[in-house]
């Protein structure tokens, strides 16, 4: 679909990238694309991981799969035009190609925050109702939270893409960022933001704050439950169920909110690029690594399929 040009004729823009020293292209170039084929790598092999052993076929599971193929989209909307940018100098990305980067990342952005609440009220039933749980966490339940979350997110952020790309671009189409993201396009535009940023703020907070809202009150509950566990044993395995949930919901939360939950005056174009390579290439590489590193389960399962693919490689010789 081709998206209707502002009234400036803007037809591309120049990302001015992380930066200009010569220098320091080809070590970015390689560390980014390390970190985007570890990305890669661990969250596909995640979601194999977890097609493959039946034991991974749980709730929990369930939501940690699409949250890996949630990773692996919004980084995808970014790292590769970074890595080019690194390789060929070529910083060029034309208007829809930005507008087109800036639907995909804000979705999967929204669907992950989404999906982590999701995962926590899993987390709560797991924890706080045992007996419980396989009548509460059904099948057609996490279909339900995960069909909803893509549905809201597909929803959403139209509004955002829409409501930037109507804005004028005359002083200057050159955007000081590595990628198209909403607030160094609205610190470019020379037409009135304060829509733009009201529109930001209300939706990025209901995001956020209902979603985060959910997250502490589900942990609430977790942690007062495990407090009225009588034994050491007990305590420690309640708590390793909710533990690499709690540190990927640490990390993601803590850069979105100082990213988006401020007006754009506020905004260090320097410190926001910091900022923004932790969220959309550093967090999808850590998740996969924070569930399966501190996760038996995972490595049991992988243990397995290891295990399988050395024997059917016997066999076959």
């Amino acid at each position: 679909m081709t998206l209707m040009k502002n009234t400036s004729e803007v037809t591309e823009f120049i990302l001015v990238g992380l930066t200009d020293n010569p220098e320091l292209q080809v070590p970015l170039f390689i560390i980014f694309a390390l970190i985007y084929i570890i990305t890669l790598v661990g969250n596909l092999g995640m979601i194999m991981l977890i097609l493959l052993d039946s034991h991974l076929h749980t709730p929990m599971y369930f939501f940690l799969s699409h949250l890996s193929f949630v990773d692996c989209v919004y980084a995808s909307a970014v790292t590769p035009k970074v890595m080019v940018g690194f390789l060929t100098g070529d910083k060029v990305i034309s208007y829809n190609a930005c507008a087109a980067q800036m639907f995909f990342f804000v979705t999967f952005a929204i669907i992950e925050c989404f999906l982590l609440a999701s995962m926590a009220v899993d987390r709560h039933a797991a924890v706080c109702k045992p007996l419980h749980y396989t009548t509460t966490m059904t099948s057609t339940t996490c279909v339900l939270m995960t069909t909803g979350s893509y549905m809201y997110a597909f929803l959403q952020s139209p509004i955002h893409v829409g409501l930037t790309f109507h804005l004028s671009f005359c002083h200057s189409n050159v955007i000081h960022h590595f990628f198209c993201d909403i607030p160094p396009l609205l610190a470019l535009s020379c037409s009135d933001i304060y829509t733009n940023e009201i529109v930001l703020l209300t939706l990025g907070t209901l995001n956020i704050a209902s979603t985060l809202l959910v997250i502490l009150y589900s942990y609430l509950l977790i942690f007062i439950a495990i407090l009225k566990i009588r034994s050491a044993e007990g305590r420690k395995k309640a708590f390793s169920t909710c533990a690499s949930h709690f540190t990927a919901v640490f990390i993601f939360y803590g850069t979105i909110i100082f990213m988006y939950l401020q007006p754009s005056s506020s905004h260090s174009m320097d410190t926001d690029k910091v900022a923004s390579v932790f969220y959309t290439m550093v967090i999808p590489m850590l998740n996969p690594m924070v569930y399966s590193l501190r996760n038996n389960d995972v490595k049991s399962a992988f243990k397995k399929v290891v295990g399988k693919a050395k024997s059917s490689v016997v066999l076959s010789d």
